[in-house]
């Protein structure tokens, strides 16, 4: 089963939240009630590549 997960690096009442599955959903916790954006899991991994640096270079 898969389950929504907050993101650790937003603040405590502005947070996104994300369902990695098959596809992957991203919505806003703030407003559930108007559904989310769905990717492919290749069009996250790209976003994910480009806004977070790889795994070597964090601090």
């Amino acid at each position: 089963m898969f389950t929504w997960r907050k993101s650790s690096y937003t603040a405590k009442d502005e947070c996104v939240e994300v369902l990695l599955a098959e596809t992957v959903g991203v919505r806003d916790t703030k407003a559930r009630q108007l559904g989310q954006l769905t990717v492919s899991r290749a069009a996250w991994t790209a976003l994910c590549s480009v806004v977070q640096p790889p795994r070597e270079d964090r601090g």
